[in-house]
């Protein structure tokens, strides 16, 4: 053992430098020194290789290299300082700041007592107390150091933690370590050689979890959370730490034997791999709150401070912050350490479709996403839904034909909850299963109705801004007809003058041609205008009366079939009730949209046929078809057109005029597979056929 420690001790601190020293270099070859934080990292890894140098030629217990640790600790603790203050967000308090002043004059204490030991080399009770004095300052660093590598972690904000957790792990491994040798140190009143010797193979398995975490967050750049306070958990946790370790070094003292260093060198290892790969854990502070909560607090929550968060992630948006519905499902979900949510809300029709996803691809949400019976259920009951007790039968107060079938094959689904705004439903929230499962209690209940009032207020509001917004834009398109009914008025008046000289001058040939040089310059106004507006007038529409919709359509797709392939499969002797001026303006858009959208020249397809009380039109295509969010965001709002020079009211006034027929029109289509327009028209009895035929008789 004698022989093997100094000959580990030489390669592992021959290591350190050699892996820190090259990764500084990379570092600056790769990053340079493009901000305060990247320059003090090259500083803090050139310095730990400076400390391991020191240590390989002078010895791991010598003054040189306990001098380069104190500056390794200076450097580390520097970046970790300069990296917080670099954060976007709101200021540190106070407390964290003088954590970092009393740590620096620990440091500078630590060099003192280090120079007086080594130095003057005191004997007897002076000299005892100088060495145990220097291994409780290192100890004191390393419980300090811990404390603010956990802060800096928890007070980043969730979306910033992914960039500086592979760093801070191995900060807070690497000064595990420390305070475990210093520990034993001190309990043993002499270094642990095994640990002191073994030191240098642990901090260079930590290098490459450097690299890996440069390569994360090259720029060094930290987004703080809303909520940035100190937070005194990590301390209780240290100081249980410590007391364990004091309680399992001072058990292997007395039981002794052979392979005490060994068992402590196991310990040491398998508690700073615990730290390395626990700290970043999300499911460990998942659990980690619960007990707390649990066991230290009367309450699950702390209201005050998530009603903050909640008030900042609805009405106080950063520039980088997720669209409003998303921040919707995030702020509910937030509260309850939910990874993902899902939010329906009712669109024009009463139906309710999915609206926004957060976090949650995976989940295969249908067109048609809920039941006839869920839109009645959650607005009379306002009950909120565990999905695992649905699952078992336990919940006797829910209808089960309120559920609809997907969310009991999704097996991530775990609460449902209804956002109820004076009585009507303005959302439902599904929110995905914590990462640590736990059932839902009376505090969660209440907490959920509350949050599902609030945000139930904030979608009627966003509902009402919209429906003002587009109220506003027409407001602006019938200004700017104004405009357009100016110009045409103009042109009249051009034209009549015409046809009043025409009376007299009609024989004159220079008459003729300087008429016709009008009309050809008047038409080529009129179609300028026409190109301008690019939509039907808004005329009186005829009753609906039963109409053979098979030769509605065909004499819709009459002209487009000349031009491109239709493929018009129509049963015979269907009849809806239906204004046929209006049938053919909702299949011409829906044609040539069709059209439009499918480069590739393959036929669009169309069909007729019952469905239930209904008559269904489907016009399919091949095409490019159409993301979630284009559907629910813009395919049926006035004056959003992907088109050059469109208005963007083609499918807006289709499915209006499906709706003023008593109708509905409804969309299914995926990216790159195409898309599917159904036209549902209220079938016609056979009274309602019979008058239709003697009147077309």
């Amino acid at each position: 053992m004698e022989t093997v420690l100094p000959f580990l001790s030489f390669w592992g601190h021959a290591a350190v430098g050699f892996a820190y020293a090259a990764l500084a270099i990379w570092l600056l070859h790769k990053y340079g020194t493009r901000n305060r934080q990247q320059a003090i990292l090259i500083f803090a890894m050139a310095v730990t290789a400076t400390w391991g140098i020191a240590a390989t030629y002078a010895g791991p217990i010598s003054l040189a290299s306990y001098c380069t640790e104190t500056a390794r600790n200076f450097a580390w603790l520097s970046f970790m300082f300069f990296l917080l203050r670099s954060g976007e967000g709101r200021q540190q308090p106070r407390t964290i700041n003088m954590i970092y002043i009393a740590l620096l004059l620990v440091l500078i204490f630590q060099l003192a007592t280090d120079a007086i030991v080594t130095a003057l080399a005191p004997v007897g009770v002076e000299g005892y107390i100088m060495t145990q004095s220097a291994m409780t300052l290192r100890m004191i660093f390393a419980v300090g150091a811990l404390v603010l590598v956990h802060n800096l972690y928890t007070v980043s904000a969730p979306e910033a933690r992914w960039g500086i957790s592979l760093p801070m792990a191995a900060l807070a491994a690497m000064w595990t370590y420390d305070l475990n040798q210093y520990t034993i140190s001190y309990l043993t009143d002499a270094p642990s050689m095994e640990l002191v010797a073994t030191r240098g193979f642990a901090a260079a398995v930590l290098a490459p979890v450097f690299v890996m975490g440069a390569k994360r967050n090259s720029n060094w750049r930290l987004r703080l959370s809303r909520s940035v306070a100190f937070q005194s958990v990590s301390l209780v946790a240290i100081g249980i730490y410590l007391l364990a370790m004091v309680l399992l070094a001072t058990a292997l003292e007395l039981v002794g034997g052979t392979y005490v260093r060994l068992a402590q060198i196991t310990v040491i290892f398998g508690m700073s791999l615990a730290a390395l790969l626990i700290m970043p854990s999300g499911r460990f502070k998942s659990w980690l709150n619960v007990v707390i909560a649990k066991n230290f607090f009367q309450h699950r929550y702390d209201y005050r401070s998530e009603w903050m968060r909640f008030a900042d992630t609805i009405g106080f948006p950063s520039k980088e912050a997720a669209p409003f519905y998303e921040r919707v499902v995030k702020s509910l979900a937030d509260i309850f350490e939910s990874p993902a949510g899902l939010l329906l809300v009712p669109d024009e029709e009463g139906r309710l479709t999915l609206q926004a996803r957060w976090n949650w691809s995976t989940a295969d949400v249908p067109a048609n996403c809920v039941t006839s019976m869920t839109m009645p259920f959650f607005e009379s009951t306002g009950h909120i839904v565990s999905m695992d007790e649905v699952r078992a039968g336990t919940d006797e107060r829910v209808d089960a034909r309120a559920v609809p079938q997907w969310l009991y094959d999704e097996a991530q689904a775990w609460a449902i909850v209804p956002l109820v705004h004076f009585g009507k439903l303005a959302g439902l929230a599904i929110l995905a299963r914590p990462r640590m499962p736990r059932a839902l209690d009376w505090e969660d209940l209440d907490m959920l109705r509350v949050v599902g009032r609030q945000l139930a207020s904030y979608l009627a509001e966003a509902a009402s801004q919209q429906a003002l917004a587009e109220s506003q834009q027409f407001e602006q398109f019938n200004r700017r007809f104004a405009f357009v009914v100016h110009d045409i008025k103009n042109l009249v008046s051009q034209l009549s003058i015409l046809a009043r000289n025409a009376e007299r001058h009609a024989e004159k040939p220079e008459f003729r041609a300087d008429m016709i040089d009008t009309l050809r310059s008047s038409v080529d106004k009129m179609n300028e205008l026409l190109a301008r507006l690019s939509q039907h007038n808004k005329s009186r529409h005829a009753q609906p009366v039963a109409v053979d919709i098979g030769a509605a359509v065909m004499k819709a797709v009459h002209e487009k079939r000349l031009i491109y392939p239709i493929d018009a499969q129509l049963s015979a002797g269907l009849f809806a009730i239906a204004d046929p001026a209006r049938v053919e303006t909702i299949i011409g858009h829906l044609v040539q949209n069709a059209i439009e959208a499918t480069p590739d020249g393959s036929p669009v397809r169309i069909s007729c046929r019952p469905q239930g009380t209904d008559v269904a039109v489907k016009i399919a295509d091949n095409g490019v078809g159409m993301t979630e969010s284009f559907i629910s965001n813009h395919l049926f709002k006035p004056f959003e057109s992907t088109k050059d020079g469109g208005f963007g009211i083609g499918a807006y006034e289709a499915r209006a005029l499906a709706m003023s027929m008593g109708g509905q029109l409804r969309v299914e289509s995926r990216v790159g597979k195409g898309t599917t327009f159904t036209l549902l028209l209220p079938g016609a009895h056979e009274g309602s056929k019979d008058k239709s035929l003697e009147e077309a008789a």
